[in-house]
């Protein structure tokens, strides 16, 4: 059986960082990629309109400088295909890819307490075990099934926003629906709007979206960013969400009102996700949160002609930002065509797919295409997909049945030797990913190496320390309003999935200052296994 000593899952942003770092501290990698190219995210999801919601100049890479000095990025926010072009550049840039074995799907991974390493099976039928197992799934990699019975009878066509094919999808002079209203959904929605004959839309729970404001980049924009980058990205670590979001210090009650609108309108002016640092106690005031959704929502009203369906656009139900703010290009204005519309499925929900196209309780939606905007099985999906085995052959999902447990959100107690690139407990999806892959990547890097030096064999989190940063997690994000959506940060939108807060909501920054303490301490809350022949 072939040895490394470190086997990837993914290679997305996670993936190809990790291999690169470890590659660049001796350590020999494989790294197994389910699908036909590098890119994760960004391979899979190409349906139309789909852009970043960060900046492409922060959601890129920060490890090589002439890396960024190579690349240009044409847009403030990135599309689908420049994304992929870039991480497919990165992977040629540093001579990645005879490390990565494409069309490859990891299906299980067991712990040999013995022989202290991994096996690791895939759907080929091959197995290799390595002395670490670095898991770079990714938070948004597991579409979440269609809910409604039926898909298999229908006659046209359909697709999910998060596998969708590779070649180009026409939607010219067809009917067509879309299910969900999630940041795909939004995206999607006013590109398939201009080609469709008629554009159904399913609605069950309206989200709060801001204009993106994308444009090309200007030259002084890339002059600024070429002459502070450094500053700029120092700020991105230590910020609260891993992006150069302008913090506002002071109570959206403390100012007058019109103070607050025009911190509001300069926000919305900016776009993007700029709205959630336009006071400090947005997420934890909830009179505090109600003035910035009423300020969205005012904007909502304005922007579409007919009242009753701005109302049913309205999010009521939530606080904003307790799910993702999205950012969008023109959304709310597609419901003003005269072929869009709006079918609210919590007033008439959607019964089953028919041959035909869907059944809700007022009646059939006759179309010829069907867009499945879903949404994903987030953040534990892909890792639980996985049969992973522990110590005395314990099962990842059935001691995550209850819940996620980890010890930073990178390791998990009873599973030697297993890493997590942006798993639960750590900021991941509430951050800028990229920023905060960057830094799982070269916290585990550092780590590894400092085993090394050491002649350790295996390490794993205490159960006091799991514990501690379990309950730590949950205390943070109980002091906040994030709980109170039914959101995927929670597992809300998969029927079954236990309902806990998922990420960590302490900061970007802070959470960076906490592994950098566990690291200077020796690993504090790790426990270490030594080698046979530096034990003797």
């Amino acid at each position: 059986m072939e040895h490394f000593d470190v086997v990837i899952v993914g290679a997305g942003f996670a993936g190809l960082y990790a291999l690169h770092r470890l590659r660049s501290l001796g350590f020999s990698a494989r790294v197994y990629e389910a699908a036909s190219g590098v890119g994760g995210t960004w391979f899979w999801n190409r349906y139309p309109g789909a852009r970043c919601d960060v900046e492409s100049l922060e959601y890129s890479y920060s490890f090589s400088d002439e890396l960024e000095q190579e690349w240009q990025w044409t847009e403030r926010y990135a599309s689908q295909p420049e994304i992929l072009r870039y991480l497919n550049y990165v992977a040629d840039r540093f001579n990645l890819r005879t490390h990565i074995q494409l069309n490859t799907r990891v299906t299980a991974a067991g712990f040999d307490e013995t022989a202290n390493c991994w096996t690791i099976q895939t759907d080929g039928g091959s197995a290799v075990s390595a002395a670490f197992f670095i898991l770079a799934t990714g938070c948004l990699s597991k579409p979440k099934a269609l809910e409604y019975k039926g898909l298999e009878s229908f006659q046209g066509k359909w697709y999910y926003t998060g596998q969708w094919p590779h070649e180009r999808v026409d939607f010219t002079g067809r009917r067509v629906a879309v299910i969900g209203t999630g940041s795909s959904g939004i995206q999607s929605i006013p590109v398939i709007a201009e080609q469709a004959a008629h554009l159904f839309v399913f609605q069950r729970t309206p989200n709060f979206s801001i204009p993106a404001q994308n444009r090309p980049l200007s030259g002084d924009v890339r002059q600024d960013w070429a002459t502070n980058r450094g500053s700029y990205r120092q700020a991105a670590r230590v910020s609260p969400f891993g992006m150069l979001v302008e913090q506002g210090t002071g109570s959206a009650l403390a100012v007058a009102p019109e103070v607050r609108e025009n911190e509001y309108e300069k926000r919305w002016q900016r776009g993007g996700l700029s709205m959630y640092g336009a006071f400090a106690d947005l997420f934890v005031d909830p009179q505090a949160n109600q003035t910035a959704a009423e300020f969205v929502r005012t904007k909502i009203r304005a922007a579409i002609r007919d009242p009753e369906v701005a109302e049913r656009l309205l999010p009521k139900s939530y606080p904003i930002g307790t799910k993702r703010i999205c950012s969008d290009t023109g959304y709310y204005e597609t419901f003003n065509r005269d072929n869009v519309t709006l079918v609210d499925t919590c007033a008439t929900p959607i019964e089953e797919i028919t041959p035909t196209g869907l059944r809700t309780t007022a009646g059939e939606y006759h179309v010829d295409s069907i867009v499945c905007a879903t949404g994903f099985d987030a953040i534990t999906g892909a890792l639980c997909h996985i049969d992973i085995q522990g110590r005395g052959g314990a099962r990842l999902r059935e001691k995550w049945s209850a819940g996620p447990r980890t010890y930073l959100g990178v390791a998990t107690t009873g599973f030697p030797n297993l890493f997590m690139i942006t798993g639960p407990g750590s900021p991941s999806v509430f951050s800028n990913m990229v920023v905060s892959i960057e830094q799982h990547v070269d916290w585990i890097g550092g780590c590894l190496a400092w085993m090394r030096d050491r002649h350790a064999a295996g390490i794993e989190p205490t159960e006091d320390a799991e514990n501690a940063w379990v309950a730590h997690v949950n205390e943070v994000s109980g002091y906040t309003l994030f709980p109170q959506a039914n959101s995927w940060y929670v597992g809300a939108n998969v029927p079954g999935k236990v309902r806990v807060f998922m990420p960590y909501v302490g900061g970007v920054g802070a959470y960076r200052e906490k592994c950098d303490a566990v690291a200077r301490n020796g690993y504090e809350g790790f426990a270490l296994s030594m080698a046979r022949s530096s034990a003797a």
